[in-house]
Formats: structure tokens, C-alpha cells, sequence
């Protein structure tokens, strides 16, 4: 089969076109025939360096859509030909031909939901659903804010906090450029970093907010813990800034009643696989009622993989980009 491989860590040229024997599935594993990769931020950083202990030469993906190929031991509910989407993120694969995952990290995907649809949900839908849902435990009515609001997993928050009965979403994007785009999503307010915390206790009323997701770091990290209300939560889900890391003492989060929590998808599925399999069927299930919308803006062929990751690094890409791995699904 063809994948893409990172045999050295670099910039978007180091990805290559290889040959490699395709994939079995083991116990409770399903294969499948990819049919579209979703592209996001964390494949950038599995072709930096970032993560540690990959084996290389390594290949990224860690979500695809498709068919069920074949299926392991010990695997009910699944069956060959069936229109899937797929987890591939404990080990990656997800930029071939052939991908593995384990049975409870696929989910059917309805008749009337695109392929190239399917491929972007099931990173970026589901950490929003858990995001939300299992680490902050949004209440009804509460205020969120998410940085980073018109990229492929800000897009999914924005909506899946509506879905979930926030009353008050507030996006925050890095250019004045992605606002009307931003402002499609369904958030009551979109702001940019510069001002943030001005803007937000003008749109709070200087009563703060209850939850801040935030995945770029750095000086934002900084000013949306000082944006929390009293029981507020801060859910951290990246560092897209490259920025160093924010010291936060333990007394300051003691006096002002504040939390700051982690959300790492990857550690989640490979240590609880079905807790994380039950969040994706979940997803799958507000996409497909269309209480959260995937908004795929670009399809690029399997072999321009490069192209995809240069435009994730210049912040150039709106919503989600999938690469096109079979042609009869064009």
C-alpha cells in the first residue's frame, strides 16, 4: 500500500510517499480502506519532533474515513464494506491506504454524511464533546470562551457548547481576517487576542466567564485565567503559540477558586479507549442531527500532504482539510 512517512523530523518536506506492507487488524482491531485523512495541527507537531517516543520512520494521521476491510478476533457490530470513520490516533496511520484501529475507536457513519465529512469529525468533534462535556462539565447557561475559534477543532467547540446549552459562546481568533468566517460558526461574540481581556469584561459585564478553552498558550493562557469567574475552569488542549510554558501557582488557583485542567486525546484513547469510543459515537451522533456542523473548506489530493501540513503552519486554513486518499471517492 502507499502511505505517507516522516522518516526524519523537519519541516513539510520531509513527508514522502513510501510503499509499505498493508496493515492486519489484531484482536478487537478493525482495518480499513481509507477513503479521506483528516489534517490537523497535531500531525504537525508528530513531524517536528514535539512528541516524544515515536518510532521512526513514523507515519502521522490520526482520523480517516472509509470501509471496513477486515476485522479481528473478538469484534461484533462491524462488518466488511461498511461506511465507517475511525480514530487512528494512539498509533497513527491514518496517511495510507490502510489503516488499523481498535473496534470501540470506529463508528458507523450514516448514509447521508459525506466521506470527506466523516474524516474531519472524529479528532476534532469528539475532543469538543469531551472537551466540554467530561473535563469542564459545562452547566446550562454558563459562558465559554475558545481561543483559536475558526480552526477545525474551534469550530466544533463553538457549536457543540450551543448544542450542550451554554448561554453565552464567545470565539477569539488571531486575525481580523477569519471574524466573518468566525461569525458563521454560531458564536454570540467574535473577538481577536489583541484586548481579549477588555473585550470579555465588556461581553461578562465584568463578572467573568465560567469556562475557557484554550489551545494556543503563551500571553493568552495568561489572560484567560485572569478572565475566570470564581469557579471557573480553564481547560488547556495545546500550545499552538510555541510560546514557553505559563507558571500558575497552586495558591492562586486556591484563593481565587479558579481550575485549570488538561485535555490530551491521545493519552485519553490509548488509557481508556471506550470511554473515548462512547464520546465518539456521541459526535457522530450530534453531526449527523446537524446540532454541529463540519465545515470541510479544502479537499487536497493524498499526495499533497506537504501542502496540507504548510498551510496549518502559516495559519492559513479555516475549519478542517482532508486529503483524498482513493480517487473513486473524488
Amino acid at each position: 500500500m502507499q502511505t505517507i512517512s516522516i522518516p526524519e523530523f523537519g519541516g513539510p518536506e520531509v513527508l514522502t510517499l513510501v510503499k509499505k506492507p498493508e496493515p492486519q487488524p489484531g484482536p478487537g482491531e478493525v482495518s480499513l480502506d481509507v477513503a479521506y485523512a483528516g489534517v490537523n495541527y497535531a500531525e504537525v507537531l508528530f513531524r517536528r519532533g514535539v512528541v516524544e517516543g515515536l518510532d521512526m520512520p513514523f507515519t502521522p494521521g490520526i482520523e480517516v474515513s472509509g470501509y471496513v476491510r477486515e476485522t479481528g478476533d473478538g469484534v461484533a457490530g462491524l462488518r466488511a464494506g461498511q461506511r465507517v470513520a475511525a480514530l487512528t490516533i494512539i498509533g497513527g496511520g491514518g496517511y495510507a491506504e490502510v489503516a488499523v484501529a481498535p473496534a470501540s475507536l470506529v463508528v458507523p457513519v450514516p448514509d447521508h454524511v459525506p466521506l470527506d465529512v466523516a474524516a474531519a469529525l472524529p479528532s476534532n468533534v469528539t475532543s469538543a464533546y469531551m472537551v466540554l462535556g467530561d473535563v469542564a462539565h459545562l452547566r446550562q447557561g454558563e459562558t465559554v470562551v475558545v481561543h483559536a475559534a475558526a480552526g477545525g477543532v474551534g469550530s466544533a467547540l463553538g457549536q457543540m457548547a450551543r448544542a450542550l446549552g451554554a448561554g453565552s459562546v464567545t470565539g477569539v481568533i488571531g486575525t481580523p481576517a477569519k471574524v466573518e468566517y468566525a461569525k458563521r460558526l454560531g458564536y454570540d461574540h467574535v473577538i481577536t487576542s489583541d484586548g481579549f481581556e477588555e473585550a470579555v469584561s465588556d461581553i461578562t459585564r465584568e463578572r467573568g466567564v465560567n469556562v475557557v478553552v484554550d489551545q494556543v498558550g503563551g500571553a493568552v493562557r495568561r489572560a484567560s485565567l485572569n478572565a475566570l469567574r470564581p469557579g471557573g475552569r480553564l481547560v488547556v488542549m495545546g500550545n499552538a503559540s510555541g510560546a514557553d510554558d505559563v507558571p500558575l501557582s497552586p495558591l492562586e488557583l486556591w484563593f481565587s477558586s479558579k481550575g485549570v485542567l488538561g485535555f490530551n486525546l491521545q493519552l485519553l484513547a490509548a488509557n481508556d479507549p471506550e470511554r473515548v469510543g462512547v464520546a465518539l459515537r456521541a459526535a457522530m451522533d450530534r453531526m449527523a442531527s446537524e446540532e454541529v456542523r463540519v465545515d470541510v473548506t479544502d479537499v487536497l489530493p493524498f499526495t499533497e500532504a506537504a501542502e496540507a501540513h504548510l498551510r496549518i503552519e502559516q495559519r492559513e486554513t479555516t475549519g478542517k482539510l482532508v486529503l483524498r486518499v482513493r480517487e473513486d471517492d473524488a
